[in-house]
């Protein structure tokens, strides 16, 4: 589970303005934080396949986050995939 304090430093990192809270780049960047939490509860709770569902919604919904961005801006896409490291 993502933290009060983490979740405000990953908002507070990938704004677009000053009281941006719910821009799709925020939107992505606190999805990868929370995917990238539960990929590491995987490591340790393999059988937990409840959790597993909710981390594939998770992914799903990034997914299309990140499509809105594509065919919104792809400048803005690519500049949110190089700052999260999402591919390879």
């Amino acid at each position: 589970m993502i933290t009060k304090e983490k979740k405000a430093n990953v908002i507070k990192e990938y704004k677009t303005a000053d009281k941006d809270t719910g821009s799709p780049e925020v939107q992505i960047a606190i999805l990868t934080s929370r995917i990238n939490e539960l990929t590491g509860h995987f490591k340790t709770h393999p059988k937990d396949h409840a959790s597993r569902r909710g981390l594939l919604q998770m992914v799903g919904n990034r997914s299309a986050l990140l499509k809105y961005i594509s065919r919104k801006d792809i400048k803005r896409y690519k500049e949110i995939i190089s700052r999260l490291g999402l591919r390879k």
